[in-house]
Parts: C-alpha cells; sequence; structure tokens
C-alpha cells in the first residue's frame, strides 16, 4: 500500500496582540494601533501592531516615544497577557475540530498535521480555508495558513500572504514558488547566515538547494547541510504534538528594568533575582540539573549581546546567579549601561548522574545536597506564604527588589514579544 503524502498546516495568527485588543473594544478598528508597555514604566516598547500602524511604518521592538514620531494619533493600549492566552486556546480549540496533532509553537502559532483527516475533511488546502474562516466568523481574528507536504514549507507559506489567507506550496510547485525567493526567507537562515551564503553565491533558496553540500559544510558545519536538506523540501521533522520533558532543550527567564543600570552590584541583584525564578522553573520542569548558563544583555541602544559557559550541573539559584554575574564581569566593562538582562540555562542530565564513591561521599556533594534541600524547603514556603515570605540578603539589599516576584511579572510579557 503506498504511503500517503503527508499533509502540514502552518498557521498564524495576524497581529494577534493588537487584532484580540480590537475584538475586546471594537472601537479601536480602523485606526493605528499599538500593543505596548507602560512608558512611564521604562516598559515603553512596542509588542505588536495592526495593519494600519504598519502603513505608518511602525515596527515591533522599537520605543513608543519612535512610533509616536511616526504616528502621533496612534492608539496605544497596555498588554493583557491573560486575554491573548485565553483567545489562544479558543483558536487551538477550532484546530482541534480537525486533527489532535497540533504543535503550539507560540501563543499565536501551531503546526497541524492533517495528513489522516483528509480522509473526512477534503484536502490540506480545503481544511485550511475552513478553519481560516471558523477563526474568523467565531472569534473575530484573521489567520494567515500555509499549506504544504514538511513544517518548513509550511511556515514558509504562512508568511507569503497576509492577513487572513491560505497559501499552499506543494510537490509539484515548490521549485518555482520557494527557489526563486531570497536565502533570507526560509526558515532559520538569519542576516549573519544569509552574509555567509552571499560570500560563496547563495542568494536565493533555489542556490542552496543546488549548491555542493562539501562547500556548505565548511563554511557552515552541519547546520549548512540541514539548511540544504530544508531548501531541497526533503524536511522530515514530524509535528511534536506530545510534549515530553526530554523535548525541552532550556529553561529562561529575562526582563526589562525599571532603569538603565551601570552599577554592577545592581546587575548582581538582578542576576540573583532571575536565577531564583530559573532555579524554580527547573524544579517544575523535572528535567534535572543543568551544565550551561547563557546570559543576554541588551544596552541603551537596544542592542543585544548573549554569551553562555559551562558549570558543574546545578539546579541552585545561587550557582547560576553566581556564573551569570561571572559572565558579565568578563564580557562587559566596568560603567556598561544595561536596560535588559536574562539568563537561560541547557545542557539537562534528566536525573541521570555517574558518581564515584568518592563523589558520593565528598563535602562538595554533601553541600549541594543541602543547599538543594534548603531551595526546595524555601519553594514550598513561598508557595504557601507568598513569594515575599522568604527573601535572599542579596536581594534584600535593594528596596525596589524587595518582595519582587520576578515570575508573574515576566509572565506577563515573555511568551512571545511581537504577538505578531
Amino acid at each position: 500500500m503506498e504511503e500517503r503524502k503527508r499533509v502540514i498546516l502552518h498557521s498564524d495568527l495576524n497581529n494577534f496582540f493588537a487584532s484580540v485588543e480590537i475584538v475586546r473594544n471594537p472601537a479601536l478598528a480602523g485606526k493605528p494601533l499599538i500593543v505596548c508597555g507602560d512608558p512611564k514604566e521604562r516598559h515603553g516598547i512596542v509588542l505588536a501592531k495592526n495593519e494600519e500602524a504598519k502603513k505608518y511604518g511602525i515596527k515591533t521592538a522599537e520605543t513608543v516615544y519612535s512610533a509616536l514620531r511616526k504616528c502621533p494619533d496612534v492608539q496605544m493600549v497596555g498588554a493583557h497577557m491573560h486575554e491573548y492566552k485565553k483567545y489562544s486556546r479558543k483558536v487551538v480549540e477550532i484546530y482541534a475540530r480537525y486533527t489532535e496533532k497540533i504543535e503550539e509553537c507560540s501563543i499565536d502559532e501551531c503546526a497541524l498535521d492533517m495528513t489522516e483527516s483528509t480522509f473526512l475533511f477534503g484536502n490540506g488546502y480545503e481544511i485550511a480555508e475552513r478553519i481560516r474562516k471558523e477563526v474568523k466568523e467565531e472569534l473575530g481574528l484573521t489567520v494567515s495558513i500555509g499549506v504544504s507536504f514538511n513544517k518548513v514549507f509550511a511556515k514558509l507559506a504562512s508568511e507569503m500572504k497576509k492577513p487572513d489567507a491560505v497559501t499552499e506550496i506543494t510537490e509539484e510547485n515548490y521549485r518555482e514558488i520557494v527557489w526563486k525567493l531570497p536565502v533570507g526567507d526560509l526558515l532559520f537562515v538569519g542576516k549573519s547566515t544569509a552574509e555567509t551564503l552571499g560570500k560563496i553565491g547563495v542568494r536565493t533558496i533555489g542556490d542552496l538547494a543546488s549548491v555542493d553540500e562539501s562547500i556548505l559544510s565548511r563554511f557552515l558545519g552541519k547546520r549548512g547541510r540541514q539548511l540544504r536538506v530544508y531548501a531541497r523540501g526533503e524536511d522530515q521533522e514530524p509535528v511534536k504534538f506530545e510534549k515530553k520533558k526530554e523535548d525541552l532543550k532550556s529553561v529562561g527567564n529575562s526582563t526589562t528594568l525599571p532603569r538603565d543600570i551601570t552599577d554592577r552590584e545592581e546587575v548582581k541583584r538582578w542576576f540573583y533575582v532571575l536565577a531564583e525564578s530559573v532555579s524554580g522553573r527547573l524544579r517544575a520542569a523535572d528535567v534535572g540539573r543543568a551544565n550551561t548558563v547563557h546570559i543576554v544583555v541588551r544596552n541603551e541602544r537596544l542592542e543585544d549581546t548573549t554569551c553562555q559557559t559551562k558549570v558543574p550541573p546545578t539546579m541552585l539559584c545561587g550557582d547560576i546567579a553566581k556564573a551569570a554575574y561571572e559572565l558579565f564581569c568578563k564580557h562587559f566593562p566596568l560603567g556598561a549601561r544595561v536596560r535588559m538582562l536574562g539568563i537561560t540555562v541547557s545542557g539537562f542530565d534528566y536525573h541521570v548522574e555517574q558518581m564515584s564513591l568518592d563523589t558520593f561521599l565528598s563535602d562538595d556533594r554533601a553541600n549541594y545536597d543541602k543547599k538543594a534541600r534548603a531551595e526546595s524547603t524555601i519553594a514550598k514556603l513561598r508557595e504557601k506564604y507568598g513569594y515575599a515570605s522568604v527573601q535572599r540578603g542579596v536581594i534584600l539589599e535593594d528596596e525596589s527588589l524587595n518582595g519582587l516576584d520576578i515570575r508573574g511579572r515576566k509572565e506577563e510579557t515573555s511568551s512571545k514579544e511581537n504577538g505578531e
């Protein structure tokens, strides 16, 4: 029996945050609109904008001040993350009418495997059109859907027509549609990679599909070979509709600071605040200890710098914060202005550990276990009496951080900042 051809959809809700705000307040319809933080609190960044705001050249992640210069009459609303999550769930419920194979890529994007669903609901394009209409009629939102035979091309197709559209890339037409596009349009080809490819004459996706594999390996290693697979339409990655903890590759948190800071002691205290959250999420994810700490630092020009270091496997707040602070001191000069900080950990051991008798009996091991028990106890106390019930001394040194639970604060700003 011939294997059935895969039918993959990629859905992308258009201007999602802004669209939800218009559904909640129809008086905003037809007016330039941005969703942003409170400028007075230095969270004055554009998180999302609608089509009318785009016409003025307003872009996600620019400052509210800049957006107002482009369009003084732009409507501004604060973010309501709980509402976006509610509408996201409602959209997924519509998808679930057609398939259980749903991979939630972000709050407003999903990959859907409709291969078996075509027996009941028609071909991939017909299913996508049904979904598009139901989302619009039932929720007042628009969605762009890509239909293809793999996830990479489905994602690419969803970007080609916006808003409120369905685009299909098939095994028969992908060479005519995809290969003439700039190589930077392909998933996972960022600006730096596109520049590297341009140096070897690869400017379109078709160029990437036909270039010799050994040349790509020389310049981009294994990643270059994988990008060639994507360009040739050979991606076979399945839609991951059952998340396992082994699929979790990293845990992190970040925050935009109330004001720019330059003092390293302040930086250290903020790293401890973030590390508290990351450590708690590690325990909740049950993935064991991490062996790599990454930091991201945004300066006053909104430029991000990232760096990382290996650490002895740990899930302790103190270990994570210490490694993050040491990375900062190593890579940033005294007086560097900081607007945003973030910590991410990776390299989980999933509770699998190779130990000798000497390691098991060592003072370091006993000290680690003691600290782990203490942090676990503190977490239980906070769960019962509130986050502010137990605070680290290094955090209490700064009154502005006293009782701050960065987990709750960031939950409303970090799921997907652009909301597009």
